[in-house]
């Protein structure tokens, strides 16, 4: 153990530590648009650079990918380990009510801000915990590899790449989920739904309906136009369903036409508990307005039956399940648009590790069909699952009880971290799981000696697979 030495270390070094997550922090890495040498947009590129410029002064050995992702090397052995973290981040809303989202801000002890919990405190934690052992040094016979990528959160396209050049480290973990450790990763069907028909003009009838803006966020504004209803009758149903649901609607007229607003609670798609879903409730409010009968209407209220306000154990949908290692599955409507004359949806799953395609997607394209709407996804992503006796699982746990005193334990999920795909990887750290980050919510934040904890287990960890 050298659990004195790197007591000392980060309380040494801890300042300098979240500097370099505030400077990550500053930039605004969500996707845009692909620029020359930026596959992922200007401000995932520049947050890897940033990454880069810190290793560099760390005295690692930096590696750039194509700027889809940067590696950090510890020393020129064999690969003992890999710590698998990212850059990017989800996209921000207007509603932060303790600093802007790139204004990093420290109160009580929490660092609020966009990237702290999810990812940049957690990857700047582990690329210190590799500091930390090189600079003490500490003999390893093997490397500890970080890497850093910058398209986690829409579709991990870069750990592809990275992979495509590389082989997989023996054993791999990424800070990015909670502890103690997440050997199980739910499968997922998530899919686009599409319907197109003739328009019909009778009143009154739904011009429009929009909410959401990401398929793995629970969504918390949603917006429908109408016509040839009057306004005081909108009021008088959105108020009565008011009562029923944890979202807030309001109506006004607008050039003609009645706008009924719906605020929410956005959540990760993976714990949709945690939300209160501005589209189902959209849905289903308009599903108890008095339109006239199209086959638009039918279509939408169709929806709303398969996905109607709280049930996201899919019980409505027909595919509610559980089993032992993984727990039930979830899922979330996430996206959709409707303009009259077609629809389009998405929906994100997360499936128990018994879900097959037979049990799961035919059952919902049964379900869509019904109502002449079409799934366009066609192959389930199977679950993932790292035995809890593997000598990998039980270091993680090892370390993790020797430095925060809690017992340590096996945990399945449903998000799908980078570790998805990798044979013997798993998530480990950084959050707790009695605290809410509002990770993907507005006023996200970290909590400082929780960051640094986690630093301290991760060089433990780097010890021990390495030495």
């Amino acid at each position: 153990m050298y659990k004195k030495q790197l007591e000392e270390y980060f309380a040494a070094h801890q300042q300098e530590m979240i500097d370099d997550i505030c400077a990550l922090m500053r930039i605004p890495s969500d996707r845009q648009e692909p620029k020359e040498g930026m596959p992922f947009g200007e401000g995932p590129a520049k947050a890897l650079e940033k990454a880069m410029e810190i290793g560099q002064r760390m005295g690692m050995k930096v590696t750039d990918y194509d700027h889809y992702v940067a590696t950090f090397d510890i020393n020129d052995g064999p690969r003992g380990l890999d710590i698998l973290a990212h850059l990017d981040i989800v996209p921000v809303g207007d509603d932060w009510t303790v600093t802007k989202p790139f204004e990093p801000k420290i109160v009580d002890g929490k660092l609020y801000g966009r990237g702290s919990a999810d990812d940049k405190g957690p990857a700047m934690a582990g690329l210190w915990a590799a500091k930390a052992v090189k600079d003490l040094g500490i003999p390893l016979s093997k490397n500890c590899r970080v890497i850093l990528g910058t398209d986690e959160e829409s579709g991990s396209s870069d750990i592809k790449h990275y992979y495509a050049i590389e082989e997989e480290a023996p054993a791999t973990f990424s800070p990015d989920a909670d502890f103690p450790v997440i050997n199980v990763e739910k499968g997922s069907y998530s899919s686009h739904f599409v319907a197109a028909w003739e328009e019909d003009r009778a009143l009154p009838r739904i011009l429009s309906v929009d909410g959401g803006f990401r398929g793995n966020v629970v969504p918390d504004k949603a917006t429908a136009v109408m016509e040839g209803i009057a306004l005081n009758e909108v009021k008088a149903i959105c108020d009565a369903y008011n009562k029923e649901c944890n979202v807030q609607f309001t109506a006004e007229e607008k050039d003609g036409t009645i706008v009924v607003s719906a605020a929410g609670q956005a959540a990760h798609a993976a714990m949709p508990e945690g939300g209160a879903n501005a589209v189902t409730a959209m849905l289903e409010l308009l599903s108890k307005m008095p339109m006239a009968p199209s086959a638009g209407f039918e279509k939408l209220c169709g929806v709303s039956r398969i996905f109607p306000h709280g049930d996201w154990a899919g019980e409505a949908a027909g595919v509610k399940m559980s089993d032992d290692i993984s727990g039930p599955l979830t899922i979330s409507f996430t996206i959709f648009k409707y303009d009259g004359k077609s629809l389009d949806g998405v929906f994100d799953s997360r499936c128990s590790l018994c879900a097959t395609n037979e049990n799961m997607r035919d059952v919902l394209i049964e379900k869509f069909g019904a109502y002449g709407i079409e799934l366009t996804k066609k192959e389930m992503r199977p679950g993932h699952h790292v035995p809890a006796e593997s000598p990998f699982v039980q270091t993680l746990l090892r370390c993790y009880e020797d430095y925060t005193g809690k017992e340590g334990r096996c945990i399945a999920i449903g998000g799908g971290t980078y570790t998805h795909n990798l044979k013997n990887g798993v998530a480990f750290g950084c959050a707790d799981l009695e605290v809410d980050n509002h990770m993907h919510g507005a006023d996200e934040f970290a909590v400082i000696d929780q960051l640094v904890m986690s630093a301290k287990i991760f060089a433990q960890v780097i010890i021990e697979m390495c030495k």
